[in-house]
This record gives C-alpha cells, sequence and structure tokens, in this order.
C-alpha cells in the first residue's frame, strides 16, 4: 500500500532526528528555558522581519488553536472562522470545551471575506439584544485553508483593516504554513504574514518535525502570562529542548521552506498526470492538497493499493478524495500512484 492520506504520517527529517540524538544526554532548564529553545526563538524572529516577537513552543496544532484563542477571549466573547476552518470541523469541540463558541461564517474555497466579516460585526453590534449573545471577538483563518487554498496578500490587508475597524486581532493557523510559503505562485511571504496577524503559529507537525508547532505574538502585550496559562492547559512541555531543537534545525539554511517545496514538486505532478487523465478537481490545486473528484467504482479500485482520504460526496457516483503529499514524500511513490490512477 502507497499512502497519501495526510502530510503527517512520516516522522522528522533526518537531519531533525540527527541532532536529537546528538544531543540525547545533554542536561538542559526545561519548560522552554534551555538555549535551543532561545536560538530558535531567535532564529523565527530574523525570518518574520520582527524582533520584538513573542514566540513560544507548544506540541501540537489543536492544543495550539484552543489555548491561543482561550488566551486571548473573554468569557463572554466568540471567536470567528470559516465555517470550513479546523476549529470548527476537526478538533472535536476543543475552543468550545474552553468556554468560547466558534463563530461559523461563510467561506469561499475555505477563505474568510473581510466584506463577510465586517458585516457580521456590525450587524451583530446593531442589534438590540447583542448584551445577551456570544461577542464576536476574534478571527482565525488557516493559511493554507482546509481545502489548500491561499490567501493573497491583498485579501489578508483587507482582513487587517476589518480587525482593526473593529478592535479585534486576527490570528493565522499556520499548521501547514511551510507549503503555503513554497506553493507556485504566491505573493505572501513570512514577514507579509508577521506584519499582518497578531497571531500566527509556524506549524511543525506537518513540516518536517516529529511534533510542534511554534506560536509568535506580534504584538507580545496581547496575552499577559501566555506560558501560565500554557501551563494550566496542560501543554507545557517539560521537556522543552525537544521543540526548540526542532526548530532551530528548521529555521537553518532555510530547511523549512525547502523541504515544503518538495511536497509542492510531487503535488505538481500528481496533479500534471491527473489532468492528462481527465480527472477533475473540486478545488483547483495550490498546494500540497489536492481534491479530486472520483468515480466511486474508480475510488473503490484504487483504494485496494492507494490510500487517500474520503473528503465529500459530489453525487451518488462520484466522491471528492483528498490526496497529500508531504516534505517526505518520495518520487518513487508518486511513481506508483500515477500509475494506478
Amino acid at each position: 500500500m502507497q499512502y497519501f492520506l495526510s502530510d503527517y504520517m512520516e516522522g522528522a527529517h533526518p537531519l531533525i532526528l540527527e541532532r536529537l540524538m546528538q544531543t540525547n544526554m545533554e542536561k538542559t532548564p526545561g519548560y522552554g528555558t534551555d538555549h535551543y529553545c532561545a536560538e530558535a526563538r531567535e532564529k523565527i524572529r530574523q525570518a518574520c522581519g520582527c524582533p520584538g516577537a513573542s514566540v513560544h513552543f507548544l506540541v501540537g496544532g489543536t492544543q495550539t488553536n484552543a489555548t491561543v484563542i482561550t488566551s486571548v477571549l473573554r468569557p463572554y466573547e466568540g471567536v470567528m472562522a470559516a465555517e470550513s476552518g479546523h476549529i470548527n470541523q476537526h478538533e472535536a469541540g476543543a475552543v468550545e470545551a474552553g468556554g468560547h463558541k466558534v463563530l461559523g461564517l461563510p467561506h469561499r474555497n475555505g477563505k474568510l471575506a473581510a466584506e463577510d466579516v465586517d458585516r457580521y460585526v456590525t450587524e451583530f453590534y446593531a442589534g438590540p439584544s447583542w448584551e445577551h449573545m456570544v461577542a464576536p471577538a476574534m478571527v482565525y483563518i488557516s493559511h493554507p485553508t482546509e481545502y489548500g487554498t491561499l490567501y493573497t496578500l491583498e485579501e489578508l490587508k483587507a482582513l487587517l483593516a476589518v480587525c482593526r475597524k473593529h478592535q479585534i486581532p486576527l490570528f493565522l493557523d499556520g499548521a501547514r504554513l511551510g507549503y503555503g510559503l513554497a506553493a507556485h505562485g504566491t505573493d505572501v511571504t513570512l514577514k507579509d504574514i508577521a506584519a499582518l496577524c497578531d497571531i500566527f503559529y509556524i506549524g511543525g507537525t506537518k513540516v518536517g518535525a516529529l511534533f510542534g508547532e511554534a506560536v509568535v505574538f506580534t504584538h507580545p502585550g496581547l496575552v499577559k502570562q501566555f506560558d501560565t496559562i500554557v501551563k494550566q492547559r496542560g501543554v507545557l512541555l517539560a521537556k522543552g529542548r525537544l521543540l526548540g531543537l526542532q526548530f532551530d534545525t528548521l529555521f537553518t539554511d532555510d530547511l523549512y521552506v525547502r523541504i515544503a517545496r518538495h511536497a509542492i514538486d510531487m503535488a505538481d505532478r500528481i496533479v500534471s498526470a491527473l489532468r492528462e487523465k481527465g480527472y477533475r478537481f473540486l478545488i483547483e490545486p495550490e498546494t500540497n492538497q489536492l481534491f479530486v473528484i472520483m468515480e466511486n467504482r474508480r475510488l473503490e479500485e484504487l483504494s485496494k493499493t492507494v490510500g487517500v482520504e474520503i473528503w465529500e460526496k459530489v453525487d451518488e457516483d462520484h466522491t471528492a478524495v483528498r490526496i497529500a503529499t508531504s516534505w517526505a514524500t518520495r518520487e518513487e511513490d508518486v511513481a506508483v500512484l500515477i500509475g494506478q490512477l
């Protein structure tokens, strides 16, 4: 079997494993106070062009989303997200379990539009009973989105303008950020994201690390004692150097984007083969996640040798599936997939 179910099926990049082995018996202070975490923070600040940023290392995407949102919002506030957003669909109600409602808004291929956010907030406060309702107090977006699509620089600027108008923070989920930065034709850089988002995180779990996400607060005063909140929620890693060392490696010699670009190259090969064979796409491919429409009979046959993720039913005879490449996808694996299509 060949598996293209997701982009976090492999372990970690060999350079990370090598450094973990080299430093395995070192004794360092805990909870992210070690020199590896300090060095990683500084490299991330430099890459973001944000020397004053506050950088924190957490263990996974769901924990990161729930912890960041809880740390920012008051008890009566909620977070706006696309209806398709990860916090609204695939995190088992983690945000709601923390006491904050996810306010689902319409999306366009997974993306929130600034005008929809503006309309929602404006109409909310125009209502006579708004004090009895959950207040929209934060905007959450994913880049890339759950459909593999990307925000443009203008779209991010428009979202920030709406957030500033209503005095609410903009939070970007970067679980797959490397693939967005490496995508062809994108006009959004890491420095752009740092300039346009109040909070974002750089995903490691899906882009070369064993586990871990690096949360960046571009305005550190937004949350007081964030590490205390991380500890309270049970996601502060005692052996914090394991996180810092991984991000120190990923942000040395541009490794993070270089390995992400490999996933894009592998996805491009698959896209070309799919087009040649006459397949249609549910969403036009932009990154490493490909949403392909297949006949149910063809999908049943393919599933005997290739693992893909069932995404949604298109009609009685067709299903949309997700094919995902990763930083570790091998050329020979792609060749097998193409041969089975």
